[in-house]
């Protein structure tokens, strides 16, 4: 490829389409670029591209792309049977994604990681080790920064890339170090039409490593270890149930290769999807030659991805979290089974093609008491409880009005958990937007009890004092003194609550774990 002398139409101008047309501008090519979507941020973007040298298209002249083009570039959320697609595939005309772009012109290291589970967060882990260890190491792709915006790491850095199924769809050439594959469980079928296709799809990250590549994978699923079988690189192992030829638990102690490397004890987030998280981490950063000390320091001093699993704050005695990432049933029901409290779980939005059943039968062994259900998918999940024999729901329309029937249906002790099974793309742009709305209730919800309780302890203080008896008055004042000091502090610990609800939170059962007054955003998440 040599975009100086081809000319290529971006389709969909999300954050990879747009970092893709920015590269191939760069390269001084012939980009033009169209999204069905138009005014707010897709119209600034498009503009910006313009200014740079792009050429904006209508969907009339689209027909005339196909000819004009060499090359089409799909963001991630747009399938490959897009008719668009179809038509350039047809005439033998390449159909690519932004990280196909990343995987031919990065000069860095790669550390890929893929998987139904879990990615985000072990890119994360991945990432702060190898910077503990004093390498140039960035977290790219799928988490929220395109790959092709880490071009500027040399030879010697290196590149932890989320690589999710939608962007394996149009991957075709990357070849990285190490391949991770996390776990394999049903997702996507609603774009994947089926099991077998997404189980092939989650393959092609190894397809094209070598004996002089690591492929880590889990030993503990029998999907993933199947995949030994179908790349020559080598195989490293996870698991947390055996000991294996790679990361594994023994004695309490997170170990590789018959080396111990980090206690469990040690781990900020030690719930078990956290611990084999954590071993496919570790499996990594010693292949990378990352020291013992590094890995301790940075899985215990880890504070977890957004959106997963984080305190939202408390109302009415009611604890509210926040599992918006939480998109499909394995990962719900984990929230779920990490609850210590009785626990009302809001579950709907857009749907997947899951079977919930499972989900609802599984329930039946976990803190949850009762369901919310809402969006464009309730009665599909109503009529899985029905056939699960799962009675305790609430059914409901949007996802607002959920949330405040779950603050009726919720009593002081109990938890609040959204962790909806189910993509957002009904009433919301992404899982994040979703979060961050139920935060923003929360929130608001706090500061009405907070301010409700101030005005109350400002009417008992207009009250008039009883001036007949004087024998008690030193008595008074002092216990008033005291009183009004006692307020102040509560007063100064909910404010700090309801500005930064993020702020050393850490639930004594180690379940909730959240210290990011500052979130990440997640990017092109595969909800």
């Amino acid at each position: 490829m040599y975009p100086a002398y081809q000319s290529f139409l971006v389709l969909g101008l999300s954050r990879s389409g747009v970092a893709a047309a920015d590269f191939l501008l760069s390269k001084q090519a012939e980009v033009f670029v169209y999204d069905d979507v138009r005014g707010g941020a897709v119209q600034r973007a498009v503009n910006a591209l313009v200014e740079k040298g792009a050429k904006s298209v209508r969907e009339e002249d689209l027909p005339y792309m196909l000819e004009k083009c060499d090359a089409l570039v799909l963001s991630p959320g747009i399938p490959v049977d897009h008719k668009l697609a179809v038509a350039f595939r047809r005439r033998k005309k390449a159909v690519i994604g932004e990280t196909e772009l990343a995987a031919r012109y990065l000069k860095c290291c790669i550390i890929a990681v893929t998987g139904t589970n879990g990615k985000t967060t072990t890119v994360s882990m991945i990432a702060d080790i190898l910077t503990a260890d004093k390498k140039t190491a960035k977290a790219c792709g799928n988490i929220g920064t395109p790959m092709l915006l880490r071009r500027e790491l040399s030879e010697n850095d290196v590149a932890v890339a989320e690589i999710s199924s939608f962007q394996l769809e149009t991957l075709s050439s990357l070849r990285p170090h190490i391949a991770a594959v996390l776990n394999i469980s049903e997702d996507h079928l609603n774009r994947h039409y089926n099991m077998e296709n997404y189980v092939y799809l989650k393959s092609r990250l190894l397809k094209n490593c070598a004996e002089t590549e690591y492929a880590v994978l889990n030993r503990d699923d029998e999907i993933v270890r199947t995949f030994a079988d179908k790349t020559k690189a080598r195989i490293v192992w996870f698991s947390r149930r055996e000991k294996v030829n790679g990361a594994y638990v023994e004695n309490g102690d997170i170990c590789f290769n018959g080396e111990r490397v980090v206690p469990l004890s040690a781990l900020s987030l030690p719930e078990e999807h956290n611990i084999e998280n954590a071993l496919a981490a570790v499996a990594c950063a010693k292949i990378m030659r990352a020291s013992n000390e590094a890995i301790r320091s940075a899985l215990q001093n880890f504070k977890g991805a957004p959106h997963r699993i984080e305190v939202a704050g408390t109302v009415d005695g009611v604890t509210y979290i926040d599992d918006s990432k939480g998109t499909n049933v394995d990962s719900t029901l984990r929230a779920a089974q990490c609850m210590k409290n009785d626990t009302v779980l809001l579950l709907g939005g857009k749907d997947k093609g899951y079977d919930y059943a499972p989900l609802f039968s599984a329930l039946k062994t976990t803190r949850v008491v009762r369901c919310v259900l809402y969006g464009e998918n309730a009665f599909k999940l109503l009529e899985s409880a029905m056939r699960a024999g799962y009675g305790n729901v609430t059914l409901t329309e949007k996802f607002d009005y959920a949330v405040k029937i779950a603050r009726l249906i919720a009593s002081p002790g109990q938890t609040v958990l959204l962790s909806p099974a189910s993509a957002s793309f009904d009433e919301f742009s992404s899982y994040e937007e979703r979060g961050d709305t139920f935060v923003s209730v929360v929130r608001a919800w706090q500061n009405e009890e907070l301010t409700t309780r101030r005005e109350r302890r400002a009417e008992q203080a207009e009250k008039p004092a009883d001036e007949t008896d004087n024998s008690d008055g030193a008595g008074k004042e002092i216990a008033a003194n005291g009183s009004n000091a006692a307020n102040a502090a509560e007063d100064a610990k909910g404010a700090e609550v309801s500005g930064n609800i993020f702020a050393n939170s850490d639930e004594s059962d180690g379940c909730f774990h959240c210290d990011r007054a500052q979130g990440r955003r997640s990017g092109e998440e595969e909800e």
